[in-house]
């Protein structure tokens, strides 16, 4: 379990790293600077906390999911797109600015991460609400991606 759980965190902050290629620079742009965001955006430090944390308990998730779950083939492909959809965001909304497939990124994430929250339930039982702060997390930041594309 210790190696699974340690597999997983590698591979999550490895997603957080590639992102954090283009998040770092974006944030501080003009680009994104000179956005109308939404009055609800948190500020800047919330945004690697929440990172660290989600990523945390999704590989303890994963780790759990990847021993409980009958089809693990159809576990680890989500978890491929996952990892794809997670990574895809920030190049495609900082360094692209394209705010509409942005959008549509993160809304599939969200809805593939409320597969890995409802889908397997019978399966995790409570160990499901290890991904719920990932699924709240991208609940919030796909508002505050729609309110970029609606309000600029």
């Amino acid at each position: 379990m210790v190696v699974r759980v340690i597999i997983f965190l590698v591979i999550n902050f490895a997603a957080l790293a590639l992102g954090s290629i283009f998040t770092s620079a974006g944030v501080s742009s003009d680009w994104y600077t000179n956005l109308n965001q939404a009055p609800w955006t948190p500020p800047g430090w919330v945004f690697g906390a929440a990172w660290t944390s989600i990523m945390i308990f999704f590989a303890f998730y994963m780790a759990y999911a990847y021993k409980i779950v009958g089809n693990r083939r159809r576990l680890i492909t989500l978890f491929i797109i996952q990892w794809i959809l997670n990574v895809s965001w920030n190049p495609v909304f900082f360094k692209l600015h394209l705010v509409t497939n942005g959008l549509i990124l993160i809304t599939s994430l969200t809805i593939l991460i409320g597969v890995f929250l409802f889908g397997y339930y019978k399966e995790l039982k409570a160990k499901v609400f290890f991904v719920l702060p990932y699924f709240i997390w991208l609940l919030i930041a796909t508002s505050l991606n729609a309110y970029i594309l609606l309000y600029n």
